[in-house]
């Protein structure tokens, strides 16, 4: 059975900055890891433009969605440049849920609350790769 990996990190304030994405992809494909990637299906909401548009949209179907995505997932990668309300609450759901977390950030300190739910913590993506591994 093909593993999954959930790719979790910021959206908003970088809308226009998620690239990281697809470097995720990038590593996880030759891996043969089958990718979820909310953004695909949340990009049309986010434009950056209005400021917190979720308050004329239903947000329980929102996060809903992104709860199943990490249900299905076996693998979730976080990215963390900056602290994300939306990416730490689907970590804290994922470990909760007996998935594997890693988190990729340079953060000089991280918060006990993401280690505590984290089974590794990388500063860049280069150690990413030989990390999914791990959990093959």
């Amino acid at each position: 059975m093909v593993k999954q990996v959930f790719i979790s990190g910021p959206i908003l304030g970088m809308e226009n900055n998620q690239s990281y994405r697809q470097t995720i992809k990038d590593i996880c494909t030759p891996l043969g890891l089958e990718v979820i990637d909310p953004w695909n299906r949340e990009k049309v909401l986010y434009k950056g433009t209005e400021e917190c548009w979720w308050n004329t949209y239903t947000t329980f179907d929102f996060v809903e969605r992104d709860l199943a995505d990490a249900d299905r997932c076996d693998i979730m990668v976080v990215y963390l440049p900056v602290l994300s309300a939306g990416a730490c609450m689907e970590m804290f759901y994922a470990k909760r849920r007996g998935k594997h977390v890693i988190v990729v950030t340079e953060l000089p300190c991280v918060s006990p609350w993401i280690v505590v739910h984290t089974d590794k913590i990388l500063k860049t993506f280069n150690e990413l790769g030989e990390t999914l591994k791990q959990f093959l």
